[in-house]
């Protein structure tokens, strides 16, 4: 499918009640339900870190009408799929199921996000789940390395994991539950995005219905704050029994979302450590026999960039795999256009691969309306097509790196 196919099939609609609703017609028996409110661990101070993702769990504990076994079952019985993350910017709710049960995947995915009911018994109960779940990501030297690397880049609180820390998670009670979940989970504030079979009309109907509540934007204005700084960029080194391998990850940052050169830095990041024919993946790999798992990738918000370079790596051959990555991203500001074509020819590629996937399609779609216009979305084969090899090495003239390891003891 082109992308000039999918614009015809495009429909977006603000509702009165500010909801902003978009919606990709497909002839395919599948449709993709996901809404998302502009509230995420960004948003959060200290005190109250792991919020969005402590409101997203509780939310599906119970709701006015149903409880965890029904929201649940309700999608699965019919074979489809119910989620939900929590990210920096975001917390999003979505389900994937066949189209004749439409509107079951409206009726949950709405239902969770404008109807839980907060009990102190569920809020208790999922305070233990992420409890254990910030044991796990401790637990997993990978997971652990990176939320190191993450508060080299940036003080707190955004430098803080997105799950928070025991004492905070601990500290949240109802009331700060539901006071900012009255704020943030407005129709002013969230975005819902279908992608498949599925009536227009009824769309804006459910949306109507299912998503009316009073609009509280002046709250939103005064609560949603932002509070990006960048961090220390040292060299964080944690020394650790029973693993063999050294994990290590080396941070920079890019430019966000909102900056011109934001494919630049993607373009860049596909030619540094995507896949198995990437620079990092055949110097470090393949060449030199350095590192078994060697990747790059770069997290973008409206307001922030960052890119990652991640090895897994012989404790005997950490510091000649480190040096090696770090000069194969130096040298990206001598990338020559050749180089750039290729990597362009990848990314596109890939967005027409993952254009064919409807719950990928809404969220990419979703994305794109939070950040200003979802039609953009459309337009980031030609977009890529246009970025000159100057703006790639732009991009890569890095000057300041942070380091997370954790070596074995």
């Amino acid at each position: 499918m082109s992308s000039g196919s999918n614009v015809d099939n495009f429909f977006r609609q603000v509702l009165p009640n500010g909801l902003k609703v978009i919606f990709e017609k497909r002839d395919i028996p599948t449709v993709s339900v996901i809404a998302a409110t502009q509230f995420g661990s960004a948003y959060e101070s200290e005190k109250v870190k792991g919020l969005a993702h402590l409101i997203e769990h509780t939310a599906f504990k119970r709701t006015k009408t149903k409880n965890t076994e029904q929201i649940n079952s309700m999608v699965e019985k019919k074979g489809g799929e119910i989620n939900a993350f929590t990210s920096e910017e975001i917390t999003a709710f979505y389900a994937k199921i066949k189209a004749e049960h439409f509107e079951i995947a409206m009726d949950v995915v709405s239902d969770v996000m404008m109807n839980p009911v907060f009990l102190k018994k569920d809020i208790d109960m999922e305070k233990k789940v992420i409890l254990e779940e910030i044991k796990l990501y401790k637990d997993s030297p990978r997971k652990h390395v990176l939320t190191k690397l993450h508060e080299q880049l940036y003080a707190s609180p955004f430098g803080m994991s997105t799950l928070g820390t025991p004492e905070s998670i601990k500290s949240l009670t109802k009331a700060t539950i539901q006071k900012y979940h009255n704020v943030f989970y407005n129709p002013s504030n969230i975005t819902l995005a279908v992608v498949g079979k599925a009536d227009v009309d009824k769309i804006w109907n459910f949306s109507k219905k299912d998503f009316a509540k009073k609009n509280v934007q002046k709250q939103i204005d005064k609560m949603g704050k932002m509070a990006i700084q960048p961090g220390p960029f040292g060299n964080y080194v944690e020394k650790r029994k029973g693993i063999d391998q050294v994990h290590a990850a080396i941070g920079y940052t890019i430019p966000g979302l909102k900056d011109p050169n934001r494919y630049a830095a993607e373009i860049m990041n596909v030619m540094l450590g995507v896949g198995s024919s990437s620079r990092l993946h055949m110097q470090i790999r393949e060449n030199k026999g350095l590192a078994y798992q060697v990747n790059s990738f770069i997290n973008q918000g409206m307001n922030y960039g960052n890119g990652c370079i991640y090895l897994g790596t012989d404790k005997n051959k950490y510091n000649s795999a480190i040096k090696l990555a770090i000069a194969e991203l130096k040298k990206m500001k001598k990338v020559e256009q050749k180089d750039v074509e290729e990597a362009k020819e990848q990314l596109i590629g890939q967005y027409a691969l993952e254009n064919e996937d409807t719950e990928k399609t809404a969220l990419g779609l979703l994305k794109y309306e939070i950040e200003g216009d979802a039609k953009n979305y459309y337009q980031y084969a030609e977009r890529i097509a246009a970025v000159k090899f100057e703006d790639v090495r732009t991009v890569a003239d890095i000057t300041k790196m942070a380091t997370a390891l954790i070596i074995p003891e």
